[in-house]
């Protein structure tokens, strides 16, 4: 390979070790909750330490749909979401967390600013205002569209996590995504995890410049991908597994690189795990990333 070497990222989430119960006391204690930025750190820190060179926060504040439903106006968390008031945009979710981890990062390490999807929201609440699916879905929509506003000064990349696509795939889905991005200048990606072999024509009309799907768990993906090879489209490749312990070889990544690369050329841009690695215990998260930086040098001869 002589092309261009991807540049090794995460999906979004990281395992950290966090001890829920001091926590918990330290609240009562004090009336007010411990500072996140020792787990930011640590879950930034074993990216780093691994070979990541484009990082997140590691979703370490709260789950990934919650973060945003717990700051965004109009939803309280209980068992689930409820969406109670219109939807509204009041201030940034994760700009403190990504401001930090921008102070910690050496200058040749990048930054990617993560949100869900406004259609995987729509699909994640219990909705007792709009009552409509498209309605809900584009006031979260125009919520997202401010977040990442306020996130882009900080950011090199902005994701946006739409797992519920592989479900269904709403006939507005381009304009949904197209409103959260419409005033962003920077570089921009779109993960989809699960089955999208059959979407994919779909995905590849979406205004992102980046698509990122869960090739080692769905290698079937090659063959949908492969069924429009002057689609120019940018690939982020998924290649360890999110959903298992096992840390897998440095060979087997290098072959499986090796059939993304075949397929993609220099438009493979990214390798990273399947999806988020929160659910793996710290260590098989480590070594996953660790591999993948192993398996790049040797797929691309560095």
């Amino acid at each position: 390979m002589t092309q261009g070497t991807p540049v090794l990222t995460v999906i979004g989430s990281y395992p950290v070790q966090i001890d829920r119960l001091q926590i918990m006391d330290t609240y009562f204690q004090k009336l007010s909750l411990p500072s996140w930025k020792p787990f930011i750190k640590q879950a930034v820190e074993q990216m780093v330490e691994s070979g990541v060179r484009l990082v997140s926060d590691g979703q370490t504040r709260d789950p990934f749909m919650t973060i945003f439903t717990r700051g965004f106006n109009g939803c309280q968390v209980r068992e689930r979401t409820e969406v109670i008031e219109p939807i509204r945009f009041t201030q940034p979710v994760t700009l403190s967390d990504l401001e930090f981890v921008r102070s910690i990062l050496s200058d040749d390490t990048l930054l990617i600013g993560l949100l869900v999807g406004p259609y995987t929201l729509s699909q994640s609440v219990v909705d007792h205002v709009y009552l409509d699916e498209k309605e809900l879905a584009f006031a979260f929509a125009e919520a997202l569209k401010k977040e990442a506003e306020h996130i882009q000064p900080v950011v090199d990349m902005i994701s946006v996590d739409e797992p519920f696509f592989a479900n269904i795939f709403p006939e507005y889905a381009p304009e949904l995504i197209d409103t959260v991005l419409t005033n962003i200048s920077c570089p921009t990606r779109l993960h989809a995890c699960g089955d999208v072999t059959g979407i994919v024509s779909s995905l590849l009309d979406l205004p992102v410049d980046v698509l990122s799907h869960e090739f080692t768990a769905t290698p079937s993906l090659f063959d949908s991908f492969a069924e429009y090879p002057n689609e120019k489209k940018q690939i982020c490749l998924g290649s360890v597994r999110s959903d298992q312990e096992r840390i897998e070889s440095v060979e087997e990544i290098v072959d499986h690189i090796s059939h993304g690369f075949d397929l993609f050329g220099d438009h493979l841009v990214q390798i990273a795990p399947d999806c988020g690695l929160r659910l793996l215990p710290p260590h098989s998260a480590f070594m996953k990333l660790k591999r993948l930086d192993e398996a790049i040098k040797v797929a691309y001869h560095e």
